[in-house]
């Protein structure tokens, strides 16, 4: 019988179709933007803020002692939790948070959508969207944009196993309605309906209000854009009780302690700067509609942004040109090649120096 098995073990390991390779999960993955190491370049192609996080963060920064990091963070995150509720004014237990909204939303696709019906989200939003489904399992359907980059509404309406809606959207800086996204929430009680805000503190108008009368809603924000904390990789999702309690089920059945210790510290202190933060937006709000009015000047045309990018479109000269120009001219902007994306540029709001420097090269480049 032992001599059985040895032979059945080696004639398995003989077999030269059978490879380690044939059990791997293949997805197509996500591809971020540039990240250039030169110095010297005015880097326009990731939504980062252009300004500092508050100062409280660099204060707690500076204080901060090295000798906690022998010990295991908190896995609640309790001291970010705790800000980030009394910021919005709901409970804590209706406050989870992650590694960036990308973990947030990853926890949330592996938590929720779990049926055999496809989720929605549009043909043109965040490409993290399908690639999670992809690596899930999840079927999805991506109901297309109409030739305005506006959401159909009546798309949403229909038999899903899921919704994820950005609002503002990315990459075209578009914000819907809040009666649109209630619509679509409240005709939808079957499925859970994710609104992912990333963006929404530069003009959108947020759907957390309505968290406390729709138990199958989730807002997921970051850290990353608004409150200049990309590094630091913070995002969280609010919700009712009962959606938070079965995310933090799935995130405590994959990773325990997956938020490091100065970033819960400094993200509550960054959280509580209020303040700041306002002056933060109110500049790079600033800026961009600065940035709008200067694009149209030269002949550009975009949707009305509320995000802190413009999405624009060239009427002579190709967004391939002028990506490939731009680069070449050490200043780094956000290129989408496709059927409907691929004559626009996404274009960060920088300072206002970084901007005159962009719009002084285009003013000469178009020329």
């Amino acid at each position: 019988m032992e001599q059985t098995d040895r032979m059945d073990c080696r004639g398995i390991g003989s077999d030269k179709e059978a490879s380690w390779e044939s059990g791997v999960r293949r997805v197509v993955p996500y591809t971020p933007g540039e990240q250039p190491r030169q110095a010297g370049i005015i880097k326009l192609n990731t939504n980062e803020c252009p300004y500092p996080p508050s100062p409280q963060v660099k204060r707690l920064a500076a204080e901060f002692e090295t000798d906690v990091l022998r010990l295991y963070p908190d896995p609640e995150a309790s001291l970010l939790v705790k800000s980030i509720a009394s910021h919005f004014g709901v409970g804590e237990d209706q406050v989870f948070v992650g590694i960036g909204s990308d973990d947030v939303l990853a926890m949330a696709f592996l938590t929720f959508f779990n049926t055999d019906k496809p989720i929605l989200f549009p043909d043109i939003t965040y490409s993290f969207y399908d690639v999670w489904a992809n690596l899930f399992g999840i079927p999805f359907f991506r109901p297309a944009l109409d030739e305005n980059f506006r959401l159909v509404k009546e798309d949403y309406l229909v038999p899903n196993g899921g919704i994820v809606i950005a609002n503002p959207n990315a990459p075209t800086g578009i914000c819907e309605p809040l009666s649109v996204i209630e619509e679509i929430i409240a005709k939808n009680p079957g499925s859970l309906v994710i609104i992912d805000e990333a963006y929404v503190d530069f003009g959108g108008e947020s759907a957390m209000p309505l968290v406390e009368k729709y138990e199958n809603l989730l807002v997921v924000q970051t850290f990353s854009k608004s409150r200049a904390m990309a590094g630091m990789r913070i995002g969280f999702a609010v919700g009712s009780t009962k959606a938070i309690r079965y995310l933090r089920d799935v995130k405590f059945s994959f990773n325990s302690y997956t938020m490091d210790a100065p970033t819960i510290a400094w993200g509550a202190a960054s959280m509580a700067d209020d303040a700041y933060f306002r002056e933060t937006v109110e500049k790079v709000v600033t800026t961009r509609e600065y940035l709008k009015k200067e694009l149209a000047s030269l002949g550009f045309s975009f949707p009305d942004s509320r995000t802190n990018f413009v999405f624009a479109s060239h009427e002579r000269v190709p967004a391939a040109e002028l990506f490939a120009a731009l680069k070449e001219a050490g200043i780094y902007v956000r290129y989408f090649p496709g059927e409907r994306t691929g004559n626009h540029l996404r274009i960060t709001v920088g300072t206002r120096e970084q901007t005159e420097a962009l719009l002084a090269f285009l003013r000469k480049y178009l020329k």
